[in-house]
């Protein structure tokens, strides 16, 4: 197994950001500094350490959480009221959110010490696709609705084309697979739009679907190997 590989799935880091931790210097292999990411551990046998404290693999852990609005997506900030993993127990608070619900959106969010599903969905090339129900100021034209389709300009890049549903009074369902800040929000008010309400109800293969609101749950074993597929 790859180093850089190693330190993923021990829950460190990510894949690429522990390219970067290799590169600095702070691993050792068998009390050795290593440079290069690829270069090859066996678990079973080498000692890992990073920072000179060892490194041990992890039981890889998926939880699904309903994030409710209010709450930051971070595991620390002294400005936060409530930060997410404070709606987990104390056992599940190492796991890390793949990607970031800002705090006025609420919705589905994956946490896991797995970093190379980390980087899978929140990476755009990946092409996860991810679901959100919307709640506008005022109901959604149809040229405007074909225009944010169609790719919307912000910070002087276009976002990917993406899918909306139009439903009653004045909410849409929006399908994309991006995740620059606030993109949603954003996209709509280039377009002359308030959101007025924000939750992401799939990700992937992943649902909502019977989870209340604030509360978590461990993926089943079929979720945990069809994301594994999908992603």
């Amino acid at each position: 197994m790859r180093l850089q590989v190693f330190l993923s799935k021990a829950g460190i880091v990510s894949r690429r950001a522990a390219a970067d931790i290799i590169k600095s210097g702070k691993v050792t292999l068998n009390n050795k500094k290593i440079f290069e990411p690829s270069y090859k551990v066996i678990p079973e046998k080498d000692i890992v350490s990073l920072n000179n404290k060892r490194v041990l693999p992890r039981e890889r852990l998926y939880v699904i959480l309903n994030k409710p609005k209010g709450v930051t997506t971070t595991k620390k900030d002294r400005f936060a009221a409530k930060v997410i993993i404070d709606l987990l127990p104390r056992g599940l608070r190492h796991l890390n959110p793949a990607g970031r619900l800002d705090k006025d959106t609420q919705g589905l969010i994956l946490l896991t010490n797995d970093g190379d599903l980390i980087n899978k969905i929140t990476h755009p090339r990946f092409n996860v696709d991810k679901e959100y129900d919307v709640t506008l100021d005022r109901q959604l034209l149809s040229r405007d609705k074909a225009r944010i389709e169609k790719g919307i300009e912000l910070d002087g890049k276009y976002t990917a084309p993406c899918s909306i549903s139009l439903k009653k009074n004045k909410k849409v369902e929006i399908t994309l697979h991006e995740g620059r800040k606030r993109q949603v929000r954003r996209m709509f008010a280039a377009s002359g739009y308030r959101v007025l309400e924000l939750k992401r109800i799939k990700e992937g293969s992943l649902s909502l679907e019977g989870l209340e609101e604030g509360k978590w749950r461990y993926l089943t074993e079929r979720e945990v190997t069809q994301i594994g597929g999908i992603l």
